[in-house]
């Protein structure tokens, strides 16, 4: 599985730099949020981006994602699903259909 494989990469290149004792997981979530803005930077004067700088941006974002799963215990996959199954309550079908409107205003 992907996954398996993107998490083993990731702990040996952690571990090879002995970077694990930074990854705490307030750390991390800095880190998340700080890599999204600069994924946000690449659409900040024009809807027309680099493709690569996004994939590059959006990989650095993903990456410290897994990370934060890892160090606190939790299958990504899992807990999108987990997500998702309640999003999917708020959000049904015949309401939400073609429309951004906030669930609790549907």
């Amino acid at each position: 599985m992907a996954d398996q494989t993107v998490r083993a990469a990731l702990e040996a290149f952690v571990s090879e730099r002995d970077w694990g004792q930074f990854h705490t997981p307030e750390n991390l979530a800095k880190s998340i949020s700080i890599e999204s803005a600069e994924l946000l930077e690449c659409f900040q004067w024009s809807p027309q981006a680099d493709t690569e700088r996004v994939r590059d941006e959006l990989a650095d974002v993903l990456t410290y994602c897994h990370l934060l799963a890892a160090r606190i215990g939790v299958d990504p996959d899992e807990i999108v699903l987990d997500k998702l199954a309640r999003t999917r309550e708020k959000y049904p079908v015949d309401k939400a259909r073609g429309r951004s409107t906030k669930y609790d205003q549907l």
